[in-house]
């Protein structure tokens, strides 16, 4: 099936397609605050509408709180499958006073669009909806067979798809996932992300004495939670980033010398990178790695938070008795987060004053994913992105975790295509996230392109 139709009502419905754009990231869809579930529900309900309206079947799935949106259209017989993955929950807005515009209000300026969720994920899920609309609209049938997922609750630990993918893998099986929750190594240079790292997000929680105690009474022979937190950290790592961890690194698998040497080749501004990405002095890490090894291929280790004692206006002379700190450590192949997380809790333990009690948790963790690099749906997909860019796609992978990639290639045997449109300046997560227009258009574009090849492909 030739792709010219769909291309073609693509283009002529950009407006349009912007403008339901809009009506969907004015939903404030936070799936991390209670007080927004009923958005959650009426999200899903405007994405289930959507895809009824376009001739798929629909259904919202999976929970009455947090619905997973479900479609399905399988009407191209034996040609290939595809499982699209979006998600339709949002990030908090905090702090409201840094966003230029209100962030539920979408805006659009300087050919970006200005909203929470403009890029994650509503603006990159949207992709995958309107290309199937240009092929059911102008051609009256797709390439190949496409079945949705889209989740609302991937900004908040995504258990409800953890459960139904769990229970519905019949439901849910397919050649190859396409996933549109990535981006753009940079501005027109289109980008298939072929690993991700994995996560081990833990806390540490520390005890001193039974009670907080007065610093001038006590100070000098009572236990300090805070303090013995601080040691504890300040062993876990040393000043050139490399974990102290003892066997931390016996596992991690490098990719292979050509992997390597195609990201050397890649273009890389350390001081632009610096100022526009980072805005911090000087960038840190192992020194024997490139930047791009660093944050695509090794492991790290980061404090993300420490509460305890007293931190109000003016002071309190206080020796606090309990303290937290929230770490979390990045895995690579071959890492697994059960022996990270067994190799941390014993080091934890071993290095905490024996003064103090510790208890070391898992709050989550998910496992490093490697996609190969050689099947039809990524030389389709790269043909696509050629078309599409005018220029080859770099074969990159992404530090960030996401979760169900994973959960697809562990229960439903699924190789992931990681296509997305995102830039690395669209602040995810921050004040005035945003999303390009011109990659909205062609995330379009190249979707229905990929939609094309692989579907004349024998088997994804």
């Amino acid at each position: 099936m030739s792709s010219d139709a769909a291309l073609h009502y693509a283009r002529d419905n950009r407006e349009r397609f912007l403008s339901e754009m809009e009506e969907l990231l004015s939903i404030p869809s936070i799936s991390t605050l209670p007080e927004h579930q009923p958005d959650m529900v009426r999200a899903a309900r405007w994405l289930c509408d959507r895809l009824q309206d376009m001739g798929v079947q629909a259904e919202t799935v999976g929970s009455e709180d947090y619905p997973l949106v479900y479609g399905q259209w399988l009407q191209a017989g034996n040609a290939p499958t595809v499982l699209a993955y979006g998600h339709y929950d949002v990030q908090p807005v905090d702090p409201l006073d840094l966003w230029t515009s209100p962030p539920f209000e979408p805006e659009v300026r300087d050919g970006n669009i200005f909203a929470r969720g403009a890029s994650d994920d509503k603006g990159q899920a949207l992709t995958m909806v309107f290309a199937a609309e240009s092929y059911l609209r102008s051609t009256g049938a797709l390439p190949l067979n496409l079945k949705f997922i889209i989740e609302g609750q991937e900004e908040s630990g995504g258990q409800v798809i953890k459960e139904y993918v769990r229970d519905h893998g019949d439901r849910l099986s397919a050649d190859v996932a396409e996933v549109a929750d990535s981006g753009l190594l940079a501005p027109g240079v289109p980008t298939l992300d072929t690993g991700l790292r994995g996560i081990v997000y833990t806390e540490i929680h520390v005890h001193g004495a039974a009670h907080d105690l007065h610093s001038g009474l006590y100070g000098g022979v009572a236990p300090n939670a805070l303090n013995a937190l601080a040691a504890i950290i300040a062993r876990l790592r040393d000043e050139r980033g490399r974990i102290l961890i003892p066997g931390f690194y016996d596992s991690v698998q490098m990719p292979s010398k050509e992997i390597l040497e195609s990201w050397r080749r890649l273009p890389f501004d350390e001081a632009a990178f610096l100022r526009d990405e980072i805005g911090a002095r000087s960038l840190i890490g192992e020194p024997a790695y490139t930047p791009y090894e660093r944050m695509w291929a090794r492991p790290t280790l980061d404090v993300h938070g420490i509460a305890g004692g007293f931190t109000g206006e003016g002071a309190k002379t206080v020796i606090p008795a309990e303290a937290i700190a929230k770490v979390s450590m990045r895995i690579v192949p071959n890492q697994t987060v059960d022996e990270v997380f067994d190799l941390y809790r014993h080091y934890v333990q071993e290095i905490a004053p024996s003064s103090v009690e510790v208890d070391v948790r898992l709050i989550h963790g998910d496992n490093p994913v490697v996609v190969p690099e050689d099947s039809p749906a990524i030389r389709a997909a790269r043909e696509a992105l050629q078309a599409t860019f005018g220029r080859p796609a770099v074969l990159a992978r992404s530090g960030g975790s996401i979760p169900i990639v994973g959960i697809f290639q562990g229960a439903l045997g699924l190789s992931s295509v990681l296509m997305g449109w995102g830039l690395p300046d669209d602040n995810l997560h921050a004040p005035n996230e945003k999303f390009s227009l011109e990659n909205f258009y062609n995330g379009i574009n190249a979707t229905i392109r990929f939609w094309e090849r692989l579907g004349s492909s024998a088997t994804a």
